[in-house]
């Protein structure tokens, strides 16, 4: 009976304790991390979600923006943090796939360390150089490149991202030595490639627009198979005479590993739905040309299974390397 008595004692406190202990998404803010610099692709994603997030779960969702090399400084604050439901991280192909052959030492695991949530979108890489540089054509800047030495240097948003390997793989197919300029985001890279301190970049058709539509930058190409509706007139890296350059990056949200899977279903329940709303659709797809997903953590992870070791041939046939 005493022993009865006790166990029916505590059945009541951990009952008492649990009523007392609010639940996810209640106890506090969750932290939404974006591992790369503000006004870049994945931090446009990251704001856009995160403001939806926090409507629907009525619950702050604060950007936290950890940039460095190539998104690693961030997924690895994220590997490292508690899988209770409030810290979300915005991931990408270069910190999901790219990164892990990249770098001999990576303090991450993008498989092991993380839950995946959501495929939020595809987006187009394009070739980007400064209006001023005086060439019209994928063929005239290979010209340029090829003729002067000192125009041999190629800007991208830190080490390992997919901006980066797309100058590597431009160096390989077009047979000429590049210096890659990394950079700790998008913004900065994009004003060096305007202000013509570094001659070109591959970056995401999203974080171009504003300047391309201010005439700071001059597309010359887009690296999908095909052209994009942003840019219709815009041939792809193909059509301009560069054969087998074909390349599309993806925005994710992750967890870290362990996050209890009602919390993982109902986030990738709420990114979806937020992704079919008009206003995102406007913003995202409308204005920055994104493709939207919504993918479920299933589809989300069998797309990491296809991409890292797609991204590792490229990275051994380049020799590229960030370490």
């Amino acid at each position: 009976m005493h022993r009865l008595a006790a166990g029916l004692l505590a059945a009541t406190l951990a009952a008492g304790v649990a009523a007392q202990t609010p639940e996810w998404p209640q106890a506090r803010p969750i932290s939404y991390v974006v591992p790369f610099t503000a006004g870049g692709s994945t931090d446009v994603v990251g704001r856009t979600l995160a403001e939806k997030l926090q409507a629907a779960l009525k619950q702050s969702v604060v950007v936290d923006n950890k940039p460095g090399q190539g998104g690693g400084i961030g997924a690895a604050f994220v590997a490292k943090a508690a899988p209770d439901g409030y810290t979300l991280f915005g991931g990408t192909i270069s910190t999901h796939a790219i990164n892990a052959s990249l770098y001999r030492n990576l303090p991450y695991d993008p498989v092991k360390d993380f839950e995946p949530v959501a495929l939020v979108a595809t987006l187009p890489n394009v070739l980007l150089v400064d209006p001023n540089l005086g060439v019209n054509s994928v063929a005239e800047l290979i010209a340029l490149l090829k003729k002067d030495e000192k125009k041999r240097s190629f800007a991208s948003s830190g080490a390992g991202t997919s901006t980066h390997l797309a100058g590597e793989l431009f160096a390989d197919l077009i047979g000429v030595p590049l210096q890659h300029i990394p950079y700790k985001g998008t913004p900065p890279a994009m004003v060096d490639v305007s202000s013509g301190q570094v001659t070109f970049m591959f970056d995401q058709m999203t974080a171009a627009v504003p300047l391309l539509q201010a005439g700071k930058l001059k597309l010359l190409a887009v690296t999908t198979p095909k052209r994009i509706a942003l840019a219709p007139n815009t041939p792809t890296m193909v059509e301009a005479g560069v054969p087998g350059f074909e390349m599309a990056s993806w925005q994710a949200v992750y967890a870290p590993k362990g996050t209890p899977r009602p919390i993982v279903e109902r986030l990738h329940a709420e990114i979806a739905r937020a992704l079919q709303q008009p206003d995102v659709q406007a913003k995202l797809h409308g204005q920055l040309g994104m493709d939207l997903v919504g993918g479920s953590p299933q589809e989300l992870a069998a797309l990491m299974a296809r991409e890292i070791p797609r991204w590792a041939a490229l990275v051994k046939k380049s020799g590229a390397s960030a370490d």
